[in-house]
């Protein structure tokens, strides 16, 4: 299956088996369509999503923000995690993703949480130095890792204790962004290893902990 084609294919998959309005339902779904159809998908997947699941809720954060939202997995978990007042905000490039990632959104009756915008991560963080996140989850193109970090400095999109984590440590992989965070004062760092999405292979995810 092509790659382009597995977000609008898991959102077909979950209209007709998950359960409307039920953020459990839907994920769980996803994860079985991945697993039997799908298994090279770019979600964060299980292993990893319930590391995602528990720095979230370690975090208790009010607000949070998501680079890269795919097909609206990880949006889910993060926003499953939330406090009840918390707000997720997830910056999307692709058009067609971001509008199957807010149709999935819907689905599972998060839209009050989750706001998902279209636009490259650079150019859309410009537009937020009203907001100041709690939480951080990079999921995006892997050589931005690292200038979006800086960004989120440069801004002060981010403040003392903030969390932000990066996934896809191992594969593909950002050693620049890596090698920032890991050698930087800024931030206090730890590695949690899971499996690549739906694969047996090994990744990680990054929480760093920025600190002011």
């Amino acid at each position: 299956m092509d790659e382009k084609e597995v977000p609008p294919k898991i959102l077909e998959y979950v209209i007709k088996n998950a359960t409307k309005g039920d953020v459990n339902s839907v994920i769980d779904t996803i994860d079985y369509f991945c697993l039997n159809f799908a298994r090279e998908t770019i979600n964060v997947g299980i292993t990893k999503g319930k590391h995602l699941d528990d720095m979230v809720k370690e975090c208790n954060p009010k607000l949070a923000l998501e680079l890269g939202a795919y097909a609206g997995y990880s949006a889910l978990r993060i926003a499953r995690a939330l406090p009840g007042d918390g707000k997720l905000y997830s910056i999307e490039i692709d058009e067609s993703h971001a509008e199957v990632a807010r149709k999935m959104i819907t689905l599972a009756g998060m839209e009050n949480k989750v706001t998902v915008i279209n636009g490259s991560s650079q150019e859309v963080l410009k537009t937020l130095t009203h907001k100041c996140f709690d939480f951080v989850f990079l999921d995006h193109e892997k050589t931005l890792y690292k200038p979006d970090l800086l960004l989120l400095e440069e801004l002060k999109l981010i403040h003392n204790r903030s969390v932000v984590a990066a996934d896809n440590i191992i594969f593909p992989g950002c050693p620049e962004y890596l090698e920032y965070v890991r050698n930087s004062p800024k931030y206090d760092c730890q590695t949690f290893m899971g499996t690549l999405d739906y694969l047996d292979s090994p990744d990680g995810i990054e929480k760093s902990v920025y600190k002011i």
